[in-house]
């Protein structure tokens, strides 16, 4: 074993136990907040399976989702800006953890797409990494899915909800992540190894008979096609496997709150804390496979 797929668990680790702590010194306010809002009143209806509309700007309508996306987002940017401030020779213990989880990430992602594909495609996989991680465990912090207005009929209309609970925000991660993977097979492979690698003839000319040579390059056009498709479902199944996750996670905190707000949630909250790294990491090496698949083939490349 690697000394870099050493160091990812103990940096992933260490980022745990410092959120661990967080939630365990903020959990007793969140569930007294839940018991005594009507959150905690109508935890037993479960939580909206879409974003509310909160208002709208310039035309066009502000959800819920996307308050809590740019609030945890702006608070999350300016924490690491004050705890690593300048990057120095000697790093202190917020840019030493950074750097440990950059460095742990790299050594995990650089062997799955590539050393050519690596410097374009990091950056992004990278950021997706963080960014799902970090709004996953959004749902966990004192006042999302708590505080909002009562409609009419009764419901809670929050003003804060996980991002990677609406799945607006889950299928826009899988587009973006699409046209990445677009742009570096193209950008590192060529047109001319795409085109091969989806419709191309695998068998070598060399050692097959030239009939049944033949007989196979319309079998591997037809696999083409079918890759194609298979290539049109991935934003599908990105999108909706982090959706249904993080969606069911807050559906079961809400559950379990309603039930006794106080003792029961407490190992759910550890649950959701370690699905929320599972799902960040399973994103993240699905988008990496798609890539390295197109980009990873020195050999290919050689002959």
């Amino acid at each position: 074993m690697g000394l870099h797929h050493i160091r990812f668990p103990v940096a992933l680790a260490t980022a745990l136990i410092l959120y661990i702590q967080f939630v365990v010194n903020k959990l007793l306010l969140s569930t007294s907040a839940l018991f005594l809002t009507a959150s905690a009143l109508n935890a037993a209806d479960g939580v909206s399976p879409s974003a509310y509309k909160l208002t709208e700007i310039f035309g066009l309508p502000v959800t819920n989702s996307m308050v809590t996306t740019w609030v945890i987002s702006i608070v999350f940017i300016i924490i690491i800006r004050l705890s690593i401030g300048t990057p120095k020779l000697i790093p202190g213990k917020g840019q030493a953890v950074i750097e440990n989880i950059v460095d742990a990430l790299k050594g995990l992602l650089e062997p799955i797409v590539g050393k050519k594909a690596f410097p374009l495609a990091f950056p992004v996989l990278i950021g997706f990494f963080i960014f799902i991680l970090l709004h996953n465990w959004s749902g966990l912090l004192p006042g999302v899915g708590v505080f909002g207005t009562i409609t009419e009929s009764g419901e809670l209309k929050y003003w804060m909800r996980p991002a990677n609970s609406d799945l607006n925000s889950t299928f826009g991660m899988a587009l973006v992540a699409m046209m990445v993977w677009l742009f570096v097979s193209l950008k590192v492979a060529g047109p001319k190894f795409f085109i091969w690698e989806l419709f191309g003839n695998k068998a070598d000319k060399k050692e097959t008979p030239k009939a049944i040579y033949l007989l196979l390059m319309p079998v591997f056009i037809l696999v083409g096609f079918i890759e194609i498709i298979s290539i049109a479902f991935r934003p599908v199944s990105l999108s909706f496997r982090l959706y249904g996750n993080v969606f069911g996670g807050e559906n079961l905190l809400a559950s379990m709150t309603g039930l006794i707000p106080y003792i029961v949630p407490v190992p759910f909250y550890f649950y959701e804390v370690l699905v929320g790294v599972v799902q960040a990491l399973i994103f993240t090496l699905l988008v990496a496979i798609y890539i390295g698949l197109m980009t990873n083939h020195e050999e290919d490349h050689a002959h």
